[in-house]
């Protein structure tokens, strides 16, 4: 809901505000309502608001609590803020505003760095002890809000985008090439805490950083939770099919009572599959009138079809939803193409970009707050790959998972990246093996919805979401990622996930809530098949950026092979159906727009 930045100087001297306030104009897309400094010694910091909770002037930021020595900048929204401070308010804390972010201030003092494991939502944030000079960075346990962190020797800057890190200057813009190899490994996914520059890091989700006056820090992993069956003394160990599908139900309509929380209007995005479709439907027995819903379409290319309003429609008749069915004529596409790469605070290969990026664009003057169904594949087992795995041996996960989820292995990616630009060794697969080897998984497949749950998700449809909805000041919420019901759907047995034909338990649960035509449609995707299937003014786009001097000169790619490319811009696919021409142009796009 906001975005924020700041510098903490670890060697004695002034922050330097002048490079922080360079950092205003990349964060205000995301906080557009208001915007607040402040600064004292080695620490100074910039907040731009999304006033989402407590609209008036109390709840601006940077919040500064005198009484408790304490400077908090906030993104993200604290589902339970009101349980909470009837809570701190029983412990004697008193209130000025009833913003959640004063919440988070008087929940630190009172708990210090474990405040976080009382807080339901996303976040992230800073809290500064005026008098000790200790800093705590803090982001939620699923990631969905982003924090990004540029180093130096003496000083370490924070802010909610990569692009406002770049403007305060004097940061290490040499492509990684580790992050490189993930890049090309796992559709542009580069796992915390790195990113495809060398000088730019991310604190990893459900972390608290502490860092000591002196510089040092350490961090703390809060939320680690296990994907293996219910012990024989736990309750569950005895649940019937049913009784997960109730339990999940129950779950999900927390989750969504819970991201129902604002002092502003909230819609919903609509794309007519499941999983959107089950949040309206939840909403609707909740009593949820005159509830705005959004869908959005492209034409057709390649012979594939730019959108399922057959369905989003049916779903807002069902439940009488404020339905605004956005067509996106193919004029906007080169347009909003450019505007989502710009936006990117990470190179994102998924043409949902574009489509999330002209969404937003189009919602954020109806609503400020969306609920999506962003989560529930990777967190219920929905996509394609999960059935292969379900009878690989526990011991073999991790080259069963590289075979059907990678877009191509070690070997593939030498063939492609210039030699100087290839990371030594196999770092995506050591890191897949690592933690897909770890223990607290029972099966494969439980170790490969973990690996997604906790690492693929974060890094790409969750960041996806959040750059695109917050570059027009666009929260939105995940209720399939609330904390309580992915433990629960880790916890459930995986052949009730892999169920007809994928989230099973979830379908199970939403049989007399959607309509079975909704339950039983083919696994739709968010189409824009202008950019799966690159011609005309996007496909002149990417030669361009593969053949600018730029590109020439940073050399990432082998000449011949980006010559093949563009000779026959379609032919070549990653294993998931990914289009290897827009992968790495995408990449070159997003360098050049961000001057590196």
């Amino acid at each position: 809901m906001c975005g924020l930045g700041g510098e903490l100087r670890l060697d004695g001297s002034p922050a330097d505000t002048a490079a922080v306030a360079r950092m205003s104009p990349a964060l205000r897309p995301r906080g557009p309502d208001s915007e607040g400094s402040w600064a004292a010694g080695s620490l100074a910091l910039v907040h731009h608001r999304l006033q989402i909770i407590d609209l008036s002037p109390a709840g601006s930021q940077p919040m500064v609590d005198d009484e408790l020595r304490l400077v908090t900048v906030f993104n993200g929204c604290i589902y339970n803020h009101r349980e909470l401070r009837a809570e701190l308010e029983s412990h004697g804390y008193q209130f000025r505003s009833h913003s959640d972010t004063e919440v988070i201030g008087k929940a630190y003092h009172r708990w210090g760095e474990r405040c976080v494991e009382h807080f339901l939502g996303m976040f992230a944030f800073a809290v500064h002890e005026m008098d000790t000079h200790r800093l705590v960075l803090a982001r939620d346990r699923l990631g969905i809000k982003p924090l990004y962190l540029a180093e130096t020797a003496g000083r370490l800057r924070f802010a909610s985008t990569l692009p406002a890190l770049l403007a305060a200057g004097d940061v290490d813009t040499t492509v990684d090439p580790v992050a490189l190899h993930h890049y090309l490994s796992w559709h542009a996914v580069v796992p915390a805490p790195r990113t495809i520059l060398a000088g730019v890091r991310k604190l990893p989700a459900a972390t608290v950083r502490t860092i000591e006056p002196d510089g040092t820090h350490h961090d703390w992993t809060y939320w680690d939770p296990t994907a293996t069956r219910p012990r024989p003394d736990e309750a569950r160990a005895a649940w019937s099919a049913h009784d997960w599908r109730d339990a999940v139900l129950a779950g999900l309509r927390t989750a969504v009572e819970r991201r129902m929380v604002a002092d502003v209007g909230v819609g919903v995005l609509l794309s007519g599959g499941l999983d959107s479709s089950l949040i309206v439907a939840l909403l609707a027995e909740g009593g949820q009138r005159d509830l705005a819903t959004f869908s959005i379409g492209f034409g057709d290319a390649g012979g594939e079809s730019g959108n399922e309003f057959e369905f989003s429609d049916l779903v807002a008749r069902e439940f009488g939803t404020e339905h605004h069915r956005i067509h996106i004529e193919d004029s906007r596409l080169l347009a909003g193409l450019d505007g989502a790469v710009a936006a990117m605070s990470e190179p994102m290969v998924s043409h949902d970009c574009v489509a999330f990026y002209l969404l937003s664009q189009d919602v954020s003057p109806h609503v400020k707050v969306v609920q999506t169904g962003q989560g529930a594949d990777e967190v219920f087992a929905g996509y394609d790959w999960y059935p292969p795995l379900a009878a690989v041996p526990r011991d073999q996960v991790a080259p069963a998972y590289s075979r059907v989820f990678f877009d191509r292995d070690h070997d593939q990616i030498a063939a492609l990246v210039s030699p100087q630009w290839l990371a030594a060794g196999d770092p995506s697969g050591s890191f897949a093996r690592a933690h897909l080897d770890a223990p607290g998984a029972d099966t494969a497949l439980d170790a490969a919805l973990r690996l997604d749950t906790r690492v693929m998700l974060v890094d790409d449809p969750v960041k996806r979401l959040d750059t695109m909805a917050m570059a027009f000041g666009l929260e939105a919420r995940v209720p399939f990622l609330d904390h309580e019901l992915v433990e629960l759907a880790m916890r459930c047995p995986p052949e009730l996930k892999l169920a007809g034909g994928g989230k099973g338990v979830l379908k199970a649960a939403a049989r007399g809530l959607v309509p079975d035509t909704v339950i039983d449609r083919p696994k739709g995707y968010f189409p824009v098949p202008g950019v799966r299937h690159l011609d005309g003014p996007v496909l002149d786009r990417v030669r361009d950026a593969l053949l600018a001097p730029a590109a020439r000169d940073r050399g990432l790619f082998r000449p011949d092979v980006v010559r093949e490319l563009l000779r026959e811009p379609n032919a070549r696919r990653t294993t998931i159906g990914g289009n290897v021409a827009w992968q790495i142009g995408l990449l070159e796009l997003w360098l050049q727009r961000m001057g590196v």
